[in-house]
């Protein structure tokens, strides 16, 4: 059974700093690229930064510079370090992953990912 397991979002104060983690499981072949989206209430899903296969990554304007994304492919993990926070980062945040060859931004921004992890919640908030 395929699996993404979320971890690390939390409450912080604006200019704060939180790393979120996706753990992936179940895959009987690794994504080919996993991302980071979030949506917060009343606003549109988005995507925040993907990651391919190869390290080629994308990020959202509104998280350029802010915010980075790696892996570790021994850990199955991706991480999303995210620092200088803002109110307007608060959100669920989820990661989602696809086996199909999109490049990061496709992933991002024009996709519907297959698989979900179940959501964590960052507040950034004083």
């Amino acid at each position: 059974q395929v699996q993404l397991v979320e971890s690390g979002g939390g409450l912080v104060q604006p200019g704060g700093s939180l790393r979120l983690s996706c753990t992936a499981s179940g895959f009987t072949v690794d994504p080919n690229a996993i991302g980071w989206f979030r949506q917060a209430p009343g606003k549109e899903r988005e995507g925040v930064s993907c990651i391919r296969y190869d390290d080629t990554t994308y990020y959202a304007n509104s998280v350029k510079g802010r915010f980075t994304i790696s892996r570790d492919n021994a850990k199955r993990t991706v991480y999303l370090q995210m620092n200088n926070l803002k109110p307007e980062d608060a959100a669920v945040y989820y990661c989602a992953a696809d086996l199909l060859p999109y490049t990061p931004q496709a992933l991002c921004t024009k996709s519907t990912p297959e698989h979900w992890g179940q959501g964590t919640q960052v507040t950034v908030s004083s």
